[in-house]
């Protein structure tokens, strides 16, 4: 009986040790959040050092990056890199000083694109920083990029601008041509028609008439305009050189399937359909 009784005393002054632990566990303060200003998306380019760029990537455009920043304490830092199809968690530490603040941010490292942003936001205005990858032997092994905050917001109408010409560069054909007896190649090109100005397909509900007669390139870019405005990042560069450059889009998530609205949905299945038989003229554009 004793030996009972010693027992439940156990159990009992065990047991108020644990609520005890766990109740303090409870009442630890979070750390407190700051420079909360900071917070959200900043976007512009990914630039490629010029020693890492070959001929074709210094004719082309660089990638749009979005840093989001999601949380600071004096501590820990924690955000988002979403660029190219890739979408990867940030996490590391900031200081302080003056009115510029340093980060240091990695990504997880278990990607073998994965790597190291350091950067300084100065005035709330500017983030300026490089981007160096984990693998020093990766074809592209540092970035540069200096970015502005901008906030995402889905806008069904945003088109693309009529003022720019939408050209596949990324494709060429090389055609043979003659003139005055001698023969000579000459890349072409497929080149979007002002369909891709004018046709909205967030918004209008498409039929086959309208769809029917236009290139495969112009299907292409309608169908993908639908997923720049919900801030789909591309992978394929053969999309993103299309809207990389676009000022009003943010990469922001790399599945917006549940985002689109049934018009939407509707016109993506019409203009899929009809870009597996869809032809393109090739012509000549000077870059």
């Amino acid at each position: 009986m004793k030996k009972l009784f010693c027992l439940s005393l156990l159990v009992v002054l065990f047991s108020c040790k644990e609520n005890k632990t766990t109740k303090n566990k409870a009442k630890a303060p979070e750390e407190k959040e700051i420079l909360t200003e900071l917070y959200g998306s900043w976007v512009g380019e990914f630039i490629v050092k010029e020693r890492d760029k070959s001929k074709e990537e210094k004719e082309m455009y660089s990638n749009k990056i979005n840093i989001v920043i999601k949380k600071i304490t004096e501590n820990k830092v924690i955000g988002q890199s979403i660029v190219a199809g890739n979408n990867r968690p940030l996490e590391g530490k900031m200081t302080k000083t003056g009115n510029k603040v340093h980060f240091i941010l990695k990504e997880p490292g278990d990607d073998k694109n994965d790597g190291v942003f350091d950067f300084e936001i100065e005035d709330n205005t500017l983030m300026k920083g490089i981007w160096v990858a984990n693998n020093p032997k990766k074809e592209v092994s540092e970035r540069s990029f200096e970015l502005t905050k901008k906030d995402f917001k889905y806008d069904p109408d945003v088109m693309l601008s009529e003022g720019e010409m939408y050209v596949d560069y990324l494709n060429p054909k090389t055609q043979k041509n003659e003139e005055e007896g001698e023969e000579y190649s000459e890349d072409t090109y497929r080149i979007a028609s002002p369909a891709v100005h004018t046709i909205n397909s967030s918004t209008q509900k498409l039929d086959e008439s309208e769809v029917k007669n236009l290139k495969k390139l112009d299907l292409e870019i309608l169908r993908n305009t639908i997923y720049a405005r919900h801030g789909l990042t591309f992978k394929a560069k053969k999309v993103r050189q299309f809207f990389d450059r676009v000022d009003w889009y943010i990469p922001i998530s790399s599945d917006v399937s549940s985002e689109l609205t049934s018009t939407e949905q509707q016109n993506i299945v019409l203009l899929k359909r009809f870009e597996k038989y869809a032809e393109d003229n090739y012509d000549t554009f000077g870059r």
